[in-house]
């Protein structure tokens, strides 16, 4: 899912293009940016509409939609000055002069609702006179400008020192229409040496949880602080009872004499804002991960591994080796019904045998693509090199085989990161240690892995555990291949 339900208020009829609003809320933040209510809008926008109706009905204008309506012949109305200070633009009409044609609004940016926790009489913990409820707001107050500089519409709870039910803060949320609520809040415990970041989410669905991921994450890297972890939960009203995906981030201990003088440093605030900013971000607009699988299938492992992409509704793609399919035609099938990428990897995974010559690499390869159409009728178009495009066995026929392939219509896929688990220190620590350092954080990353390795299988849980950020993807033709 992946945050792409941000536009779903986009399903309402739009009439006017309007120029960028703010609809979070009737409140003033620190710079005195008005935030004027949504309804406020919609109303603007119809009244908008009937009196250009109704304008166009007194003088003979004729009024249409863009792209909609046969031309007439009718005098062009002047710039029209709108309710919200909104002006409508006489646009070119498609069909000729004389129309005045309303475009549509642009699509809505996501919208965040972040709770200050605590306000008012309610001051949360304190001690040596810093209370919970001021750190709170300074931090929601950063973090709302942070998301604001990426493009990201939010709406506070509260932006002064008031105090608000869980029931109002839920319904504030609810009303806004927001995408996701992040709950900003501050520890305590009579241990003084507890520190760290925590995060909580509510077990009511997986985006809670892959948001709660990011958040903690953001969190963490921007402020070095101890990582408690994430903590599932249905105990917290605020996080349980709101239908959008939501988390509550504990950013320290007001406790802890040293996290306590942090939390009160203007500069380690607008840290833990960035950090969670930054979680936001990627919740929304997601980099893009192919995992990928090379030499299978194989009847124990690659099964595995089709269960856990399933469990986590992951589709990925698998190089497949023509003699595998064959030893295990009913893996390859669950490949291709589940909705998975399937490519040549080779037949036999022989390097000196398959690269003795151009003819010697297509031959192979045929019997491999034979292998796959019998078995699955998938006609493959994608393929890898065994030991990538360019290795030490191909140096003399790589560019040859390259080309040939290339003439024929089919693509190869190298890969940009790996979990190196073809090799000898394959332990699933080593694996994931791998993994991450191989990506250095590009927007879009070829996985390499191998589906017969029982390491990899072990591993696989955690890798996409520790990959929030990316969305993962199968290959398929609109992807530019990574290649060496």
């Amino acid at each position: 899912m992946y945050g792409q339900g941000f536009g779903r208020r986009t399903g309402e009829v739009r009439l006017v293009r309007m120029s960028e609003y703010d609809r979070r809320g009737p409140y003033f933040d620190r710079v005195g940016r008005k935030r004027r209510k949504r309804k406020k809008h919609l109303i603007s926008v119809i009244l908008m509409a009937v009196l250009l109706l109704a304008a166009g009905i007194l003088s003979g204008v004729r009024v249409t939609s863009a792209g909609h309506g046969e031309p007439e012949s009718v005098a062009v109305m002047e710039s029209v000055q709108l309710p919200g200070n909104v002006n409508a633009e006489p646009a070119e009409p498609e069909g000729g002069a004389g129309e005045i044609v309303l475009l549509s609004e642009e699509p809505d940016k996501p919208l965040v609702v972040i709770d200050p926790g605590h306000g008012g009489v309610d001051e949360g913990c304190s001690r040596e006179g810093m209370t919970e409820k001021e750190i709170n707001l300074d931090i929601a107050l950063l973090l709302a400008d942070e998301l604001e500089s990426l493009g990201i519409e939010s709406v506070l709870t509260r932006e002064d020192d008031l105090a608000f039910s869980l029931e109002e803060r839920v319904r504030l949320a609810e009303e806004m229409g927001g995408d996701i609520f992040v709950s900003i809040h501050q520890n305590a415990c009579e241990e003084e040496s507890a520190a760290g970041i925590e995060t909580w989410y509510s077990g009511k669905d997986q985006e809670s949880r892959r948001l709660a991921q990011l958040v903690n994450m953001g969190a963490l890297e921007q402020t070095n602080a101890r990582a408690r972890g994430l903590v599932e939960s249905d105990d917290l009203y605020v996080i349980r009872e709101t239908s959008m995906p939501s988390c509550l981030i504990e950013t320290g201990f007001i406790s802890n004499d040293g996290e306590r003088e942090l939390l009160s440093d203007p500069v380690y605030q607008e840290k833990a804002a960035a950090g969670i900013a930054w979680g936001i971000q990627y919740y929304f607009y997601p980099k893009t991960m192919y995992l990928t699988f090379d030499d299978g299938p194989s009847e124990e492992n690659t099964s595995a591994v089709l269960d856990i992409l399933k469990e986590h509704d992951i589709k990925a793609t698998f190089f497949v080796v023509g003699e595998n399919v064959r030893k295990h035609p009913e893996v390859a099938r669950r490949i291709v019904e589940e909705g998975h990428t399937i490519g040549i990897h080779c037949n036999h995974h022989d390097y000196k045998e398959i690269y003795e010559s151009v003819d010697s690499y297509l031959e192979d390869f045929q019997a491999a693509y034979d292998a796959v159409y019998e078995v699955t009728g998938v006609e493959v178009q994608f393929f890898r090199f065994p030991g990538g495009s360019i290795n030490a066995y191909n140096e003399d026929v790589y560019e040859d085989i390259i080309e040939e392939m290339t003439e024929r219509g089919f693509v190869y896929f190298d890969w940009n990161g790996s979990l190196e688990d073809a090799t000898r220190n394959n332990e699933p620590e080593v694996l994931l240690r791998n993994a991450r350092e191989s990506t250095l954080g590009r927007k879009k990353v070829v996985m390499l892995a191998h589906d017969i390795i029982y390491n990899t299988v072990l591993c696989l849980e955690d890798l996409i555990e520790q990959f929030p950020e990316y969305k993962m993807e199968p290959l398929t033709a609109d992807v530019k291949p990574i290649q060496f």
